[in-house]
């Protein structure tokens, strides 16, 4: 025969799982992280071409600037062969107004036609004409490449040899010294790439840990309102109900966590088949670079620690967190109660995750350090910080040891709130009955 506490778990997953919410919003899920994974191959099978090329036709009246300009472009661009890049060159030979005709035609309408003139005083003047707003981009990459273009028409007219000019705007080989023995030009790149994609990935856990809160609250309010919780305590003690809750709600969290990286996983396994890194391969190219870089350092082996340490601190959150949902909303009468409680909830999830953001601007200040160790936060700042290098093992073992101390303190002094608050049906004096409740 189960024991209750059994049956109470085992109940509150189904209610969980066999519900139509739960199957719809994972399909939805699914779905949706599967797009965002191809989302290039899908624009691409609708018309989008991400292999499409620029077209920029040049009237060029100094007889010099087309040649100049494309040697800018591709510098730019970093390209080694003028098919390198994603801009089409193209003389032109008609006028300004018949550029501007062939704009009027819909199927021309994304061209780009530069005007090159010779100016005494400004050594040269140009126009640009479009249909309509460039993108941001391609206007920066153009407006360098016009500019250099200016200064490289200035420097010939300044009777310095071809050699010469090639030779200023070379592109230059620099060479990384980094004084500090423990850091490395390729830990840098890491770093400015875990700066960009962590917060990324610690995103799925924050809205985690907001789904388990709201969770917890409102099937407790939902027992209260209903008189249910009566019953349910007349057969069994407030404290297997409460952990009942506890462990069911956080069973189903770590199922649905599963299920986002299934997805995930899936939506990458799809990409690979279908090809899609190729399609926006000038798209992702540097930042694809920049991860292989860094992967090739010695991250990897800090992944055999890095990634134990922070499900270690991430689960251990995960129950914190539901602990302190379950004895605020055994305070509660409804669920607009509970919204009020879980404000302060919000605002720290908030700071730590901006925090883990923000980290690689606090390097070296002790502040940063010691937030890493404060309990619900440290599950999202201290991961990034060991990432980053600004602190080491130790310093996340005390920010698991905190909360592990976190954790007793919220089952010793939150039980006593939750028995008393488990049938208080009334929301006066919320706060004294729950200080009253630890001092018994």
């Amino acid at each position: 025969m189960k024991s209750k506490l059994n049956f109470l778990i085992e109940m509150s997953l189904k209610r969980k799982i066999n519900t139509k919410w739960f199957k719809i919003v994972n399909i939805i899920l699914l779905v949706a992280i599967v797009a965002l994974a191809n989302i290039d191959s899908i624009i691409n099978a609708f018309g989008g071409d991400f292999d499409k090329k620029q077209e920029i036709y040049i009237i060029d009246n100094t007889d010099v600037s087309y040649d100049l300009f494309k040697q800018q472009l591709m510098l730019i661009t970093k390209a080694e062969k003028e098919e390198d890049m994603n801009y089409l060159l193209n003389n032109y030979e008609g006028t300004i107004e018949d550029a501007k005709k062939e704009l009027e035609n819909e199927e021309k309408r994304d061209n780009l036609y530069i005007v090159f003139d010779n100016d005494e005083e400004k050594v040269l003047s140009v126009k640009l004409i479009s249909y309509e707003y460039m993108d941001i981009l391609d206007s920066q990459f153009i407006s360098n490449s016009i500019y250099n273009t200016k200064v490289m028409l200035a420097i010939s007219k300044s009777n310095i040899s071809p050699e010469e000019i090639n030779n200023i705007y070379s592109n230059i080989d620099v060479e990384r010294i980094i004084i500090d023995d423990t850091k490395t030009s390729k830990d840098e790149s890491m770093e400015v790439v875990m700066t960009s994609v962590f917060p990324l990935v610690i995103l799925p856990f924050f809205m985690l840990i907001i789904f388990l809160v709201q969770m917890i609250g409102s099937e407790i309010n939902d027992e209260k309102a209903t008189r249910g919780m009566e019953i349910i305590i007349s057969s069994v003690s407030p404290t297997k109900h409460f952990f009942s809750k506890i462990i069911a709600t956080n069973l189903f969290i770590i199922l649905q966590a599963v299920l986002l990286f299934i997805y995930g996983a899936l939506g990458m396994f799809i990409r690979h088949l279908i090809g899609g890194d190729n399609i926006t391969n000038g798209v992702f190219g540097s930042v694809g670079s920049m991860l292989k870089e860094a992967l090739a350092t010695s991250f990897i082996d800090k992944l055999i620690y890095i990634i134990p340490l922070t499900l270690i601190l991430m689960l251990l959150t995960f129950l914190a967190y539901s602990l302190l949902a379950g004895i605020l909303a055994s305070m509660t009468t409804n669920v607009e109660d509970f919204q009020n409680l879980q404000t302060p909830i919000v605002i720290i999830l908030l700071t730590s995750y901006y925090l883990a953001m923000l980290a690689s601007t606090f390097e070296g200040a002790l502040f940063i350090k010691v937030l890493s160790y404060i309990p619900l936060i440290s599950a999202i700042l201290s991961p990034s910080l060991l990432v980053l290098g600004q602190i080491g093992v130790f310093d996340v073992c005390i920010s698991i040891v905190l909360m592990i101390g976190c954790i007793y303190l919220l089952i010793k002094y939150g039980l006593r709130i939750y028995k008393v608050g488990i049938l208080n049906y009334s929301s006066t004096g919320l706060w004294q009955k729950m200080l009253k409740a630890m001092k018994k």
